[in-house]
């Protein structure tokens, strides 16, 4: 079999591999054929140079300026952890429609607010949940520092799949050949077969090894730490989020994020065929292609990080001016403070979120109604909960700016 030409020399090779006859597979002639097929396997890139040309540095350039500036202008806004939540909520949302998961950010919310009572029934939104979490942990695994290892990118995958059916693979790199496009029986004819998977734990390793390295533009070594992560694709399912994810852990352990990230996936599932196509380039050793197009994501991304942090700070101003601007330690301004992390709430979370009484948390619950900053989700006598409708509504709208429809 001849592999696909390229004017590049490509980041890998392909090895042949053959696959027995299944004549039990279920579907066309093509399920149920044995034969060859073509695996990629990746080169290891731990050690590798990779020199940008002019309008690939260009776009790193901008990108990394894009990502100060967005720093900058978080530092000082007010709700900055609830706000950073906010970001990471939409991030998730966008990485898991990618993988064809689409849940809104009311639907989130809302399944967010029951899991922390065990209530939870809305399996594709816990599912997205789950994703929230990974992506919160690949950040904090940046933070952290230090060495990293494929523990590391083993636990992002554990807590990305622990709510769902797939929960037993969790965590677990594939003992088996995977594929993408084609058919459930066969790698013969997909549109990508990553390498067997005897491959796979030594190119983890190197993977890790290159993350670990400082001697590259962090934008451009967080893209190729993303594409190289998708060439291995070390798991049986989740690797497109587990690799969004990995982005955030080298731009945070480069410093060039704090607690906002920028919302790239938000950019690139408006742009599947570029995105797809950019990492084939890298594939085929078009490194710059898949550098600029990568940059260029994260450069729009930073800016709408911004206009989502501004939007949230002008609506909590404008909430405190219509409670009056109550005192710093009021449990309303607490709970106000708390609501961009937690859109949906009810009396117990605010008390364990602002530590007032019972009765301080309810009568601020009810001043906010009264208000119309929180709208009742029931009429329960007990257990009620509320909504704040206009942060989901800006969580929204902020998906249609980065979509180029608002």
């Amino acid at each position: 079999m001849t592999p696909p030409r390229t004017p590049f020399e490509p980041l890998g090779e392909h090895v042949e591999r053959h696959v027995a006859p299944n004549p039990g597979a279920y579907g066309s002639r093509a399920a149920r054929r044995g034969g060859s097929y073509l695996a990629f396997v990746p080169a290891f890139i731990a050690e590798r140079s990779f020199p940008l040309g002019g309008e690939a540095s260009a776009a790193v350039a901008e990108a990394t300026r894009a990502l100060a500036k967005l720093a900058g202008a978080s530092a000082g806004l007010a709700s900055l952890d609830a706000l950073a939540r906010n970001v990471v909520r939409a991030e998730s949302v966008a990485s898991s429609r990618i993988e064809g998961v689409n849940v809104s950010q009311q639907r989130l919310a809302r399944v967010a607010h029951s899991a922390q009572s065990g209530r939870a029934s809305d399996p594709k939104a816990v599912e997205v949940l789950g994703n929230v979490e990974a992506m919160e942990q690949a950040i904090a695994i940046g933070a952290a520092g230090g060495g990293f290892t494929a523990a590391d990118i083993e636990a992002i995958h554990r807590t990305l799949l622990q709510f769902t059916a797939d929960r037993a693979i969790a965590g677990v790199v594939r003992t088996k050949q995977n594929w993408i496009g084609g058919n459930d029986y066969t790698p013969i004819g997909a549109d990508y077969v990553p390498p067997p998977p005897e491959n796979v734990p030594a190119l983890l390793d190197d993977l890790c090894r290159f993350i670990e390295r400082e001697d590259l533009a962090p934008v451009a070594q967080a893209a190729i730490a993303h594409a190289q992560f998708e060439n291995i694709h070390p798991f049986a399912d989740g690797n497109g989020r587990v690799g969004r994810a990995l982005i955030y852990t080298v731009l945070r352990r480069r410093g060039e994020t704090d607690a906002f990230i920028p919302p790239l996936s938000l950019v690139l599932a408006q742009i599947p065929k570029a995105y797809v196509g950019g990492l084939g380039a890298y594939s085929q050793g078009n490194v710059d292609l898949w550098c600029a197009r990568f940059a260029a994501a994260t450069t729009r991304a930073a800016g709408q990080a911004q206009w989502l942090a501004n939007a949230i700070d002008d609506q909590e101003t404008e909430w405190l001016e219509r409670l009056g601007s109550p005192r710093s330690d009021a449990a309303v301004r607490q709970i106000l403070r708390e609501l961009p992390a937690h859109p949906v709430i009810d009396a117990g979370v605010a008390e364990a979120l602002t530590g007032k009484s019972h009765t301080a948390v309810n009568n601020a619950l009810n001043q906010l109604e009264t208000a119309g900053i929180l709208q009742p989700l029931n009429e329960k006598r007990w257990g009620r909960s509320w909504e704040a409708s206009e942060l989901l509504d800006l969580a929204t709208a902020f998906e249609g700016r980065v979509g180029g429809v608002g």
